[in-house]
């Protein structure tokens, strides 16, 4: 079954999400289904056990006091847990989603969603951080883990507010994932309708003025309406800024690769590029 999951928090970009996978079910005519699930973060815990250092009384009343204080925040995590899903089945259904699901799961999220992906076709998540500049950002986040983990497609919300895309643009640099992630776009019911924008970014050569054009082939042989542009220039800096003066839009790319482009997308650090869109990114495998 290709069901789309879109996975929420509550966090700033929630509602963003709750449309995305909306708007990816009714297109792509499959169920959707909410998942949310409940982490647990000892280091984040309100309490200190100092139970090692008291009697045995007073260990036993403090160990109670803990769990009681342990339980309610379950109970109150499991409450909005029910709460957000609620909402999000009502603004699904809104938005026009009619075969609506909803699951509640305890454990660790990237965990959850890599047992989850046997029946998935899409996956929708929030990018919770923005950066204002092309720098590396150190440190694992959700997003980036789950890229890692998961064999299916994955678009990624990067703004708080959903509009519907108008134009595709594709991040293309002649790789062999790039080159698949433009087949997985031909058969992708998401781009039906679109015009389709291929663009790279680099010097303009034979190589890569003829690579361009066999992406835009093999759209076109799909039925989408393709062009292409090449921009001299880095990425990082150039990619953003092209994409933004598309109009409302969706940026595709590739999972992996070694290239240029690849390694600002996914290397042993926080994904640079994604975090500079400002459009939803669907990442294609």
């Amino acid at each position: 079954m290709d069901k789309v999951y879109g996975c929420i928090d509550g966090l700033a970009n929630t509602d963003a999400v709750i449309h995305w996978a909306a708007w990816s079910a009714c297109r792509l005519e499959a169920p959707l289904e909410f998942l949310h699930v409940l982490e647990r973060h000892p280091e984040h815990a309100e309490v200190t056990d100092f139970s090692g250092a008291i009697g045995l009384g007073a260990q036993e009343s403090l160990l109670q006091a803990l769990s009681e204080q342990d339980e309610q925040r379950s109970r109150q995590a499991r409450e909005a847990g029910r709460r957000l899903l609620a909402h999000a089945r009502e603004r699904a259904a809104a938005a026009g989603a009619t075969r609506l699901d909803a699951r509640l799961r305890h454990g660790e999220f990237v965990e959850t969603v890599t047992e989850m992906q046997g029946d998935a076709g899409l996956f929708v998540l929030g990018e919770h951080y923005h950066a204002s500049g092309p720098a590396r950002l150190h440190g694992e986040h959700h997003v980036e883990q789950v890229i890692r983990a998961v064999r299916r497609p994955i678009l990624v919300a990067t703004a708080e507010a959903f509009e519907a895309p108008r134009r595709v643009v594709v991040a293309f640099d002649g790789s062999v994932m790039a080159r698949r992630a433009v087949t997985a776009l031909s058969r992708n019911k998401l781009a039906a309708g679109l015009p389709v924008l291929v663009a790279r970014v680099g010097d303009d050569t034979a190589a890569a003025r003829r690579q361009l054009e066999e992406a835009r082939t093999t759209l076109s042989a799909a039925g989408l309406v393709a062009e292409t542009e090449l921009v001299p220039g880095e990425p990082q800096r150039v990619l953003p800024t092209l994409v933004k003066a598309q109009g409302p839009a969706l940026l595709v790319m590739g999972a992996y690769g070694h290239s240029r482009l690849r390694q600002l997308l996914l290397g042993s650090t926080t994904t640079t590029l994604l975090r500079l869109s400002d459009v939803p990114v669907l990442i294609l495998r």
